[in-house]
């Protein structure tokens, strides 16, 4: 019951977004979001490919 998201949840939210932005902000808003989801993975898979290193002491530099 609690935690997910039906489809009269949605009608309701999308319902207050027109209300809020109008419809020619829609696609504008679409894009960010989408552009933003599309970095945030990328982010995500560029840290799981390449571990951070520990930094080294001086003396195991030389």
């Amino acid at each position: 019951m609690f935690g997910s998201i039906g489809m009269p949840e949605i009608i309701i939210i999308l319902v207050i977004v027109v209300i809020i932005f109008g419809v020619g902000k829609l696609p504008e808003i679409g894009s960010a979001l989408g552009k933003g989801i599309k970095d945030f993975k990328k982010a995500v898979s560029d840290t799981k490919e390449t571990p951070p290193q520990a930094p080294q002491k001086e003396e195991d530099k030389k």
